[in-house]
């Protein structure tokens, strides 16, 4: 199975102690974000899991102990670094600040298995389609030596952005078009893998890949393993990606970002992030008398 520690909160930045101590411990607790007193056993062991994808906007919290795991594991880890400032991103690293951890975690991994992710790409009246370009540009410039690929995706529109982000401007499809133009030449220039994520349309004509961000393929490259050949089911519309187990917890990112489809509002998430017990096996909170832990049935992909 594929362990992903990013999918629901930044685990990475903001839980980094408790993610070092659950690969060291063995096992880590997850609750089901639908039936809240179900609760699923994982074992962190190699025999048990297959690869353990990241996904990040800020790795400096566990570069020193991050050889722990991928000591044993296999890995692969998605960089979000994006053009949005604090008011779009409150709590995220500077774009400068991000690439000189991303040119860290490269020297200390590979190359091979890390992807940039740009995404989502949002309009506003500041965040114009010429200022992702040229911000693009000058990321792509600086990052491209450090990576295996980058990641795009155009925003959702979640009805939740309404409250939370009412600044937004419909991406329309000429501004879809523009944009992966654009995008495609600057990674022509720079040697650059760029692909979409869950993005509906096609812009292969720009040297657009269009592929799971977390395809067996992929993972098994970059570790230099071969996967079976299983069938990628997705986890959305679009979507290409192998199926994972996420340990993370919905609302429980102190990032704010405006556009984020995994908390609620900031305000909870900021209530969640202090029910946290760096010691306890469960993200966030401790286990109730009406819990019904499980240990899943956790079965290997297999090797070819």
């Amino acid at each position: 199975m594929i362990i992903n520690t990013g999918g629901r909160t930044d685990t990475v930045h903001y839980y980094s102690d408790w993610l070092l101590k659950r690969f060291e411990e063995g096992y880590v607790l997850v609750r089901n974000p639908l039936f809240p007193n179900k609760v699923s056993h994982y074992e962190l062991t190699p025999d048990k899991v297959d690869c353990v994808v990241f996904c990040s906007k800020n790795y400096r919290p566990i570069l020193k102990g991050l050889h722990n795991i991928t000591d044993r594991f296999n890995t692969y880890f998605h960089y979000t670094i994006t053009a949005y400032e604090k008011d779009i991103e409150p709590t995220a690293p500077k774009i400068e600040k991000s690439i000189e951890t991303l040119q860290q975690l490269s020297a200390q991994v590979g190359k091979q298995r890390i992807a940039w992710r740009y995404d989502p790409v949002l309009l506003t009246e500041k965040y114009t389609v010429e200022y992702h370009l040229a911000t693009f540009e000058k990321m792509a410039k600086a990052i491209t030596p450090y990576v295996d690929r980058c990641i795009f995706s155009f925003v959702e529109m979640y009805k939740k952005l309404d409250a939370n982000m009412p600044e937004i401007i419909l991406l329309r499809e000429k501004d879809k078009q523009r944009l992966a133009k654009g995008f495609g030449e600057t990674v022509r220039r720079y040697g650059l893998y760029l692909q979409t994520c869950a993005t509906e349309g096609d812009f292969s004509i720009y040297g657009i890949h269009a592929s799971g961000c977390m395809t067996l393929d992929m993972l098994g490259r970059a570790n230099d393993v071969a996967f079976k050949t299983l069938k990628h089911s997705g986890s959305r519309q679009h979507c290409g990606c192998i199926e994972t187990r996420d340990i993370g917890a919905y609302d429980s990112c102190p990032t704010g970002c405006k556009y984020c489809y995994a908390n609620k509002s900031p305000t909870k998430a900021r209530e969640m992030h202090k029910l946290h017990d760096p010691n306890w096996p469960l993200l966030i909170g401790h286990l109730n008398t009406t819990d019904v832990v499980t240990h899943s049935n956790q079965k290997s992909l297999g090797l070819t």
